[in-house]
């Protein structure tokens, strides 16, 4: 029987203070990380995957064993499902997957960088139950605070991340709004089938789950405001 989850725990308590400055930078400063040859063998095989299907895209971000992946996958029978996530443990444990369904090992980043190089457009992309990196210091480190942030706006479509940290969701939904992106937090229906694993683990632990949604377009305003510096 698997023990129950931790509750998060961090001495942060509201937006980070440090957070307009870190995307103004990171706005204004494109990442540059080199493609690292581990993720080469992945993104080969996504092109091949693009060019022989010439429809909607939905990208699953540190997708895990693939689980959400294959339940997007039915979610969206006519579009591309691409999984992506860096472990080849968590990826060993990855369900059959339609055929519209494709699982990648390799950083999200890169794969972000790509497909922003090949002007590709999602119709939707999910990041679910990432380490949120709970400490101050590790702002940087959150998937909003990462360098690599704009590729992943770049990229459009419906976005929806989800936490069991409520801090997290709504600091990302802060970055959104920075640039100029609305977008809603809200609690996850206990109804609703888990999407992962750890989805699935936190709510056996009694944990409040918090989705974001946005609708990743042209921006309503690209000034970075002081509002919640």
């Amino acid at each position: 029987m698997q023990s129950p989850s931790r509750q998060i725990q961090s001495s942060q308590r509201g937006v980070h203070s440090g957070l307009p400055a870190l995307i103004r930078r990171h706005q204004q400063h494109a990442w540059q990380k080199p493609v690292q040859e581990v993720d080469l063998p992945a993104l080969e095989h996504l092109d091949s995957a693009l060019e022989s299907h010439r429809g909607a895209v939905v990208l699953d971000s540190f997708c895990g064993t693939g689980q959400s992946t294959a339940l997007l996958c039915q979610r969206y029978p006519d579009a591309l499902v691409i999984g992506v996530d860096k472990s080849s443990h968590r990826l060993s444990r990855r369900p059959a997957l339609p055929e519209n369904g494709v699982l990648l090992q390799a950083h999200c980043e890169a794969v972000w960088r790509h497909l922003v190089e090949r002007e590709t457009q999602l119709s939707a992309h999910t990041i679910l139950y990432p380490n949120p990196w709970p400490k101050p210091g590790h702002l940087g480190r959150r998937v909003h605070g990462h360098p690599a942030f704009p590729l992943l706006l770049a990229l459009g479509g419906a976005l929806e991340l989800r936490s069991n940290w409520q801090l997290y969701v709504e600091e990302f939904g802060v970055a959104l709004s920075l640039l100029g992106y609305p977008s809603r937090v809200a609690t996850v229906p206990s109804e609703e089938e888990p999407l992962t694993l750890f989805e699935e683990k936190y709510r056996q632990s009694g944990h409040a789950l918090w989705s974001l949604t946005a609708r990743i377009g042209s921006p309503a305003r690209t000034q970075i405001t002081q509002d919640h510096a």
